[in-house]
C-alpha cells in the first residue's frame, strides 16, 4: 500500500507527515522491518535520537520517528518519507497488524474433538481436533479451541477467548473475555499444599478457584495455581510470558507486565501495573505496591511500596544497588588494602 494509505490508516495518530511538504513522494510500502534488517518498500521506526544514527545507514523506504525535528531532518536527507508520533513503538505495533493477521481458524468443530453433552459452546466457535471438553463447560462466542486442549468440568471460557495447542485448563477455573493462553500453559491446577506430620506431608486439597479477568495473556508452559480456598485473580489485561510461575492463592493487579522465569510463591499480592523482570522471586504472601518494578533476578522477601524499584537479593533499592554492584568489583582491591592496614597495625603495636 501507499504511504499514504499507512497514514490514513493512522487516523490522528499520524498529522505530522513529510507528505506536508513532498506530497509527490509517496512510495509503495509492502511491509515492515527492523530498521537495521529493512530493504527497500519497507516500513521501520526509530524509538529515539541514540538511534538516530540507523537512519543514514537504513535501507528503509519509511519511518516511524519521535518528535524531533533532527532526526526528521536526517531522514529527510536521506530520502526516506516519515512521521511523527509521540510513541513510535506503539505506532509501529499498529504498523504491524497492517501487514499481518494471526492465525484464526473458520468456525467448526472437528470431529474427532470430544465435548461432553452437558457442555455448553457458543456461536462461531472453533474447536480443533482431539480437544477434550468435559461436563459442565461453558464456552462463549467467538472462542478458538486449539487441537489437543484438554478442558476440566465446570470451566468458564469467555468470549473469543484463545485456547492454543496442548493447554491444559483444570476445574474451577473461570477465564474472561479476549484471553489468550498459549501452548503448554496450565491454568487451574492444584497448588503446592501440603501440611508436615511426624509421618510425611499430608496433602491440603486444593477446593479454590482460578481467575483470570478479561484480556489476560498467559505464555507458553506458564502455570498459575488455584488455592485451597479462596481463589488466584489474575487482574484485567496483564501479560504473563513463557515459564511464568504463579502459586496459589496470588492476587495480581490489572495491567501488569511478568517477564519469562518469574515465580511467585503462594498468596503473593501484586498491584496494578506492576513490571517484573525475568527471572523474579517473590516469596510467600509479599505485597508489592501500584507500578513497582523488579529488575532481572530480583529476589523479593519482603513487602515492595507503590512505585518503587527494587534489584539485587534480597531486594533494595535501584539506586542503592547500583552503588552496591560498583563496590563489588573493586573489593579485591579493597581487600589487599585492608590486610596492608592490617599488617601495618600489627606491626606498630609489636
Amino acid at each position: 500500500m501507499k504511504f499514504s494509505e499507512i497514514l490514513r490508516q493512522f487516523g490522528d495518530g499520524a498529522t505530522n507527515h513529510s507528505l506536508t511538504s513532498n506530497p509527490d513522494h509517496d512510495p509503495e510500502i509492502t511491509g515492515i522491518a527492523a530498521i537495521d534488517e529493512a530493504t527497500i518498500g519497507t516500513l521501520s521506526y526509530v524509538e529515539g535520537a541514540k538511534f538516530g544514527s540507523f537512519i543514514g545507514k537504513t535501507n528503509a523506504s519509511a519511518l516511524i520517528l519521535p518528535q524531533d525535528e533532527k532526526l526528521q531532518v536526517l531522514a529527510h536527507q536521506s530520502g526516506i518519507v516519515w512521521l511523527a508520533t509521540s510513541d513510535p513503538r506503539l505506532l509501529f505495533a499498529k504498523a504491524i497488524a497492517l501487514f499481518y493477521q494471526a492465525y484464526r481458524p473458520i468456525p467448526e468443530i472437528h470431529p474427532t474433538a470430544v465435548i461432553h453433552s452437558t457442555a455448553k459452546v457458543g456461536s462461531d466457535v472453533y474447536i480443533g481436533p482431539h480437544t477434550v471438553i468435559q461436563q459442565g463447560v461453558e464456552i462463549g462466542n467467538g472462542a478458538i479451541i486449539h487441537p489437543n486442549v484438554v478442558i476440566y468440568p465446570d470451566v468458564k471460557i469467555g468470549d473469543r477467548t484463545t485456547l492454543h495447542a496442548n493447554c491444559t485448563i483444570h476445574e474451577r477455573t473461570h477465564i474472561g473475555a479476549d484471553c489468550v493462553i498459549h501452548s503448554g500453559a496450565v491454568i487451574g491446577a492444584e497448588g503446592f499444599g501440603f501440611v508436615p506430620t511426624r509421618t510425611g506431608w499430608f496433602k491440603m486439597q486444593q477446593s479454590g478457584y482460578t481467575v483470570l479477568e478479561d484480556s489476560v495473556e498467559v505464555g507458553c508452559n506458564s502455570a498459575i495455581d488455584r488455592p485451597a480456598v479462596g481463589e488466584t485473580r489474575i487482574g484485567r489485561n496483564t501479560v504473563i510470558d513463557n515459564l511464568v510461575q504463579i502459586g496459589h492463592g496470588c492476587q495480581i493487579g490489572s495491567g501488569c507486565a511478568i517477564a519469562g522465569q518469574a515465580g511467585m510463591a503462594g498468596a503473593v499480592q501484586l498491584g496494578n501495573r506492576v513490571i517484573l523482570a525475568g527471572q523474579v522471586g517473590i516469596a510467600n504472601q509479599a505485597k508489592i505496591g501500584d507500578g513497582a518494578i523488579a529488575s532481572a533476578r530480583t529476589g523479593i522477601l519482603h513487602d515492595v511500596a507503590a512505585g518503587e524499584i527494587v534489584s539485587g537479593t534480597p531486594a533494595i533499592p535501584h539506586k542503592l544497588y547500583l552503588k552496591v554492584c560498583a563496590v563489588y568489583s573493586r573489593l579485591p582491591d579493597m581487600y589487599q588494602s585492608l590486610k596492608q592496614l592490617q599488617r601495618k597495625l600489627n606491626n606498630s603495636n609489636d
